[in-house]
């Protein structure tokens, strides 16, 4: 679709039950022929009618079919398209989806006020002091990510999100004492601006218009939601309760997250990931990687599904039914969905293919990318080391390791005691590039 040389005009229609649009904008309508298309929602072609004379009226079909009626159009005629977008096209809106889909050189961008803008004025908030969040098209649960105290969200919403929804999962967070306000119709003559705190709406018959902008001032309450790394293992749904099943404990996952170095866009892949303690958490701190969480035990895997619920991760978080390295073949192939390769991998568990699995994943690593590995049993902390003298060998990774010991403080008769856990050792392995591995030879021969 790239290929394209139709020009695409996307104007914005700003936050008004009639458009106001610049001179710019208003001279793309006016030069529609009678073959060109206005693509829009029924109330987006109704607050343009006084500037389009000519062109064909098209409804807005959904995004898979959209792609293939652009060169529908192309052929029947048309030499332009006008794309209609509420607000700002590009903030939360099909801008995002054009850019994907076509070269920018065939995009022209007509900007306007957003509805986001629009809320913040009526309320007097700065932009920059709020947080927008869309729920519009996304699972409600993705919101509780976002539930920490003291935090102004505005939130785009869709039937599935709307006030008392929004409600609910404030008092699910512990913050029943939040405001929410509902920003209705902005721009209409019916516009309305109400105010209430979340617990009032649980019970309450509210009506309100399906265009609207909810502002969420989160309470000052302790949430469920964590807003500091190293999520306390309790909070986690586990195969044993309290926490106490197949999960990477607290101090532990805090070193793994530290040496993961989880940056944006990253692809992650925890491979044995139990009930999710490393996966959920990496998800949860960084929204713009994408981590998939591989695991075969039923009753984990159940665990796993609940806790990427629990804690709102399901955009960035895929779960892989499966045991590795097997699955790997059918992960790879089916790339596109789970954002190719990874560049960092995390093995807490591998059911004795330990060796085969650290070979396989390293030889899929790019340069610069990095493979951690959890052990406990003396079998598992061999393995590993074999598989560190063979990248001493190929001079070709950079390697770190540490044993993380830890006792807890626990009452016993009224006295006091530390109470150890077994000691896990972490090894993890940064991939050189080419590069960087020639050095490395030449170093070790000169030193010879």
């Amino acid at each position: 679709m790239k290929h394209t040389q139709m020009p695409i005009h996307v104007i914005g229609l700003g936050v008004n039950q009639v458009a106001h649009l610049d001179e710019a904008a208003q001279a793309v309508l006016a030069s529609l022929s009678v073959n060109d298309v206005v693509l829009g929602a029924p109330r987006q072609h109704e607050t343009i009618a006084r500037y389009v004379h000519q062109g064909r009226r098209e409804d807005l079909p959904k995004l898979k079919e959209l792609k293939a009626s652009f060169t529908q159009w192309q052929s029947q005629g048309a030499k332009q398209v006008v794309v209609l977008a509420s607000g700002d096209p590009l903030y939360y809106g099909i801008g995002a989806w054009l850019m994907r889909t076509f070269s920018l050189e065939n995009l022209h961008f007509y900007p306007n006020v957003s509805s986001i803008q629009m809320a913040c004025h009526r309320l007097g908030l700065s932009l920059q002091d709020v947080q927008v969040v869309s729920l519009h098209g996304r699972p409600l649960a993705s919101l509780r990510r976002h539930l920490q105290s003291n935090k102004t969200l505005v939130l785009l919403t869709d039937q599935y999100s709307q006030p008392k929804h929004i409600a609910e999962e404030c008092i699910k967070a512990g913050l029943d004492k939040s405001e929410i306000t509902i920003c209705e119709a902005l721009g209409y003559e019916q516009e309305k601006v109400r105010t209430f705190v979340a617990h009032s709406l649980i019970d309450a018959e509210l009506e309100c218009d399906p265009l609207n902008v909810i502002v969420l001032k989160t309470s000052q309450q302790a949430s469920l939601y964590p807003s500091s790394v190293g999520i306390p293992d309790t909070y986690f749904v586990t195969d044993k309760g309290d926490g106490k099943g197949m999960i990477t404990k607290r101090e532990v996952r805090l070193a793994i997250l530290s040496y993961m170095d989880i940056q944006q866009g990253d692809t992650v892949w925890d491979i044995g990931a139990g009930c999710g303690g490393v996966s959920v958490e990496m998800a949860y701190w960084h929204p713009r990687s994408q981590v998939i969480a591989i695991e075969h035990h039923p009753d984990r895997l159940a665990c796993l599904t609940a806790n990427q619920e629990r804690f709102g991760v399901m955009q960035n978080l895929s779960i892989v039914a499966g045991r590795a390295p097997d699955v790997l073949v059918d992960l790879l192939a089916d790339s596109k969905k789970h954002n190719g390769r990874p560049n960092k991998v995390f093995i807490g568990g591998s059911d004795g293919e330990l060796m085969a699995l650290m070979s396989q994943i390293w030889n899929l690593l790019p340069d610069g990318g990095c493979l951690m590995v959890s052990a406990v049993t003396e079998e598992t902390k061999c393995q590993v080391m074999q598989f560190a003298q063979q990248r001493d060998e190929a001079q070709d990774a950079d390697e770190q390791s540490l044993q993380v010991s830890i006792a807890k403080g626990e009452r016993l008769a009224g006295q006091r005691l530390f109470r150890p856990s077994l000691p896990v050792t972490l090894y993890h392995f940064r991939k050189y590039t080419a590069s960087t591995s020639a050095i490395n030879t030449n170093h070790k021969e000169n030193a010879q």
